[in-house]
C-alpha cells in the first residue's frame, strides 16, 4: 500500500494492516543500499511475526515502489568516491537525514507512536538517523552489517568494490540477473552459501517488482555525504543492539565494532560465517538474539 510519508510516496508492507496486530509491538525495517523492502527474507518476517511483533517494511525513496528522485539528476560517483576518502564534502540530491525522515513519516501515516527500529547496511545507517533524530519513538535499535560511517574504517575487498561499481553487460533481464548474481556472489556469506537457482529467483522477484539503477546511485552519495554520523553516535541512549558478520566483505566487521563502541550500552554480536546478505542460514543466526533483545526492551 502508498502512504505519504516526509511529503512523498513510500511503498509500505505491513503485517497490521488488517488489523489483527494492531495492539503488538512494532518492528520497523529499513532495507540497505539498492534494495527493496521484498529484499527482507519471508522466514525473517515470519520469525518475527511468530514471537508477536507487528511487522512493518517499506521500500526507501528512490528504490522499488516508492517514489524516484529522477528529476535531482544522476551523481558522479568516481567524484564523489574521491571526495569522500580525502575528507571532502560530498554533494548529494538528499540525505540520510531525509531517509530517516521518511522512516518516521510511515509510522506517522501508520499512526505508530513507537517502534523497534532494525536496519541492514544503510538502512542501519538510516535506523542510526531515526534514533538521533525522534530517539522518543525509538523503543529499541538494532544496525545489522552497516557502519558508523567513520572515516578510515576499512571499507570493501577491491573486486567486492569492482563488483559494486559494475553495470550489466546488457539490457535484457537475463543480462540484469547475471550482473547481481555475481555481486550477490562477491558479498555472499561463505558459511551459508546460496544455490545459483535460489538466487536468481530472489533477484528476478526484485528486478521484475521495479528496476531503477539511478536511485541507488543518489543513495551511494547520500551514504557518503552523511560524514557527522559517526561523532553523533554517543547521543544515542536508546537500547542498542549491533549484528554483524565476521566474513563480511563489503562492510567489514572492524565498521560493526566501531558502530556498537561508540553508542553506550551497545551489544555487539558478531556472526561466524556471514557475509552481506541474508540467505536462510544467516536468517536464524539473526534472529536468536534479536527476539530477546526487542522482550527486553
Amino acid at each position: 500500500m502508498k502512504v505519504t510519508a516526509n511529503g512523498i510516496s513510500i511503498e509500505v508492507e505491513d503485517t497490521g494492516a488488517d488489523g489483527t496486530q494492531a495492539e503488538r509491538p512494532v518492528v520497523l525495517l529499513i532495507m540497505g543500499l539498492g534494495m527493496q523492502l521484498v529484499a527482507w527474507p519471508d522466514q525473517f518476517v515470519q520469525g518475527l511475526t511468530d514471537a508477536g511483533f507487528r511487522v512493518v517494511r517499506f521500500d526507501n525513496r528512490d528504490i522499488g515502489l516508492s517514489q524516484h528522485m529522477d528529476h535531482l539528476g544522476v551523481p558522479n560517483l568516481m567524484w564523489a568516491s574521491v571526495k569522500h576518502r580525502l575528507g571532502w564534502k560530498v554533494d548529494s540530491p538528499y540525505s540520510l537525514r531525509d531517509m530517516a525522515a521518511d522512516s518516521i513519516g510511515v509510522l506517522d501515516a501508520l499512526g505508530i507512536a513507537t517502534a523497534h527500529v532494525v536496519g541492514v547496511s544503510m538502512g542501519g545507517m538510516i535506523a542510526q538517523r531515526v534514533a538521533l533524530a525522534a530517539p522518543g519513538r525509538v523503543a529499541s535499535l538494532t544496525s545489522i552489517m552497516s557502519s558508523s560511517g567513520a572515516r578510515f574504517l576499512p571499507g570493501p575487498k577491491p573486486e567486492v568494490l569492482r563488483a559494486l561499481l559494475s553495470r550489466p553487460a546488457g539490457t535484457s533481464e537475463e543480462a540484469i540477473v547475471d550482473h547481481y548474481v555475481k555481486l550477490f556472489k562477491a558479498i555472499g556469506s561463505p558459511g551459508y552459501p546460496l544455490d545459483d537457482a535460489a538466487m536468481r529467483e530472489r533477484i528476478l522477484r526484485g528486478t521484475r517488482r521495479s528496476f531503477h539503477p539511478a536511485g541507488t546511485m543518489r543513495q551511494m552519495t547520500a551514504i557518503a555525504a552523511d560524514a557527522a554520523r559517526a561523532d553523533e553516535l554517543p547521543k544515542i541512549r536508546t537500547r542498542t543492539l549491533v549484528m554483524h558478520g565476521i566474513a563480511d566483505p563489503l562492510v567489514p566487521l572492524a565498521c560493526g565494532h566501531d558502530t556498537a563502541r561508540r553508542i553506550p550500552g551497545a551489544q555487539l554480536h558478531a556472526i561466524p560465517g556471514m557475509g552481506h546478505d541474508l540467505p536462510p542460514g544467516v536468517v536464524e543466526r539473526l534472529l536468536e538474539p534479536l527476539v530477546p533483545h526487542l522482550r527486553a526492551a
